[in-house]
C-alpha cells in the first residue's frame, strides 16, 4: 500500500472518552434542534467568507467513488436574482392551479406557503445546487457516476447544518420544474438542479409554524 495513496487515520480521526463524547452528541443535537426553515429574510448582507466555508464543509461529504458529482453556484447578483424569482414565480402559479396537483397543494396549507416567493429577492443569497449526473470526457464521450442523488442529498445537509451552525437561516426551495434555472446559470447539460437554498439572516419579524417532530421511538429501531 503506497504511503501516497493512503494517509494515517490519526491525521484525521480524533478520539473522544465516553464522557466528552456523550457531551459533544447531546450539545450538537440541542443546537440542531433549534433549526428551523425560514421563510421570510432580511436584506441584511451576510459576509462572503461565511458562505464560502459553509460551502467547503459541504464539500467534505463523502460521494460514490469519491467523484464529488455537486457544484454550487452562489447567485448574490440582484438582476439575476430577480430573474430566478420571475420565473420561479411562474411555475409556482402553475403548480398552485394545476388541478394534478391540488393535493399536494392542501398537504401545505399548514405551512402557509403559497405561490409568492419574495425570498428569492429578499435573502442575499441562493445557493443553486446542481448534481452532475455524468462526466463529460474531452473526446465527448459520458463518463459514468455513482449514487449521485445519494451523495447530492449527503452534502445539502452538511450544508444545511453548517449555515446553521454559523448563526445564519435557510430555506429548502425546490420548484417543481427546474430547468430554467440551468438557462440562467449557464449551466452544462449533464447538470440537473437539485435545490436552491436560500440563506441570510431571518427578518426581524420573521416567524416559524409551530410544528412537532415525530417521536424518537416511532423513527428509530435498534437491532
Amino acid at each position: 500500500m503506497s504511503n501516497k495513496e493512503f494517509l494515517s487515520l490519526s491525521k484525521t480521526y480524533r478520539k473522544y472518552s465516553i464522557d466528552i463524547s456523550e457531551q459533544r452528541a447531546s450539545e450538537f443535537f440541542k443546537e440542531m434542534r433549534r433549526r428551523r426553515t425560514v421563510r421570510d429574510f432580511s436584506t441584511r448582507p451576510v459576509p462572503r467568507g461565511i458562505i464560502e466555508n459553509c460551502l467547503r464543509t459541504a464539500a467534505t461529504a463523502p460521494s460514490g467513488a469519491n467523484i464529488q458529482p455537486w457544484n454550487f453556484v452562489v447567485v448574490s447578483d440582484p438582476s439575476v436574482k430577480r430573474q430566478i424569482h420571475e420565473e420561479a414565480e411562474k411555475i409556482e402559479h402553475e403548480f398552485y392551479t394545476a388541478e394534478a396537483t391540488q393535493k399536494w397543494v392542501e398537504a401545505l396549507k399548514a405551512l402557509h406557503t403559497g405561490p409568492s416567493k419574495p425570498f428569492l429577492k429578499t435573502a442575499p443569497y441562493l445557493i443553486v445546487i446542481f448534481a452532475e449526473l455524468y462526466g463529460l470526457l474531452p473526446n465527448g464521450k459520458k463518463q459514468k457516476y455513482y449514487y449521485v442523488k445519494e451523495s447530492i442529498g449527503i452534502a445539502t445537509g452538511m450544508l444545511i447544518t453548517a449555515i446553521h451552525h454559523a448563526g445564519l437561516a435557510s430555506l429548502t426551495y425546490t420548484p417543481y420544474k427546474m430547468g430554467f434555472l440551468n438557462k440562467i446559470l449557464s449551466r452544462p447539460v449533464n447538470e440537473k438542479p437539485f435545490m436552491i437554498l436560500v440563506a441570510g439572516y431571518p427578518a426581524d419579524e420573521a416567524v416559524v409554524p409551530n410544528i412537532t417532530r415525530k417521536p424518537f421511538e416511532e423513527i428509530t429501531s435498534f437491532v
